[in-house]
């Protein structure tokens, strides 16, 4: 089985950050991935907006984060991943690039329990932005091959406009050393 192709329009409204981009990307869904952690790889994708954030090759190769952001030398500014990473991919991650963040629908109990008492090389400097399940689901469910969301973000609420729907949640932001 190959990988499904989709194509996304996004409007970013990001007034946190100030920041308000027209974006149009490919992800490719691998075929064991579900669309929930596509939501995810997405909304990571813009929230995290910056020039030259790139997706990562895949699920088909683990090293590689989601998304990253490299410097003209090749070496790694920002790592991004979605999930529930493993403390000890954390641990490697932070260690090689200057910026980690993770992305997450996962159960914060789950994730504490995965982390907790592990090695994680400045944990503490790892953001962790959690997004509703529900509200992952919503998009999971309704993601076609050709999407066009209109994303906006103020004061942490997150909203997701979708053909005639929208659906929004509160971003609960911290890191993985809060977690521990």
């Amino acid at each position: 089985m190959s990988s499904t192709i989709r194509n996304f329009e996004i409007e970013l409204a990001n007034i946190d950050q100030h920041v308000y981009e027209s974006l149009a990307f490919k992800v490719a869904q691998h075929p064991s991935e579900h669309s929930e952690r596509v939501a995810v790889r997405v909304l990571a994708r813009a929230l995290a907006h910056e020039e030259g954030l790139e997706f990562g090759r895949g699920l088909s190769t683990v090293e590689d984060p989601a998304l990253w952001l490299k410097d003209p030398m090749g070496q790694i500014v920002h790592w991004i991943d979605v999930g529930a990473p493993a403390a000890q991919r954390l641990h490697k991650a932070s260690k090689q690039a200057q910026r980690v963040s993770v992305y997450s629908d996962k159960n914060k109990t789950n994730l504490q329990n995965e982390w907790r008492g592990q090695k994680i090389h400045q944990a503490g400097s790892i953001a962790l932005v959690h997004l509703d399940t529900a509200f992952i689901a919503t998009l999971g469910e309704h993601m076609d091959k050709q999407n066009k969301w209109s994303i906006t973000l103020t004061e942490g609420y997150l909203s997701v406009g979708f053909g005639e729907q929208t659906a929004d949640c509160q971003l609960e932001v911290t890191t993985v050393g809060a977690m521990l």
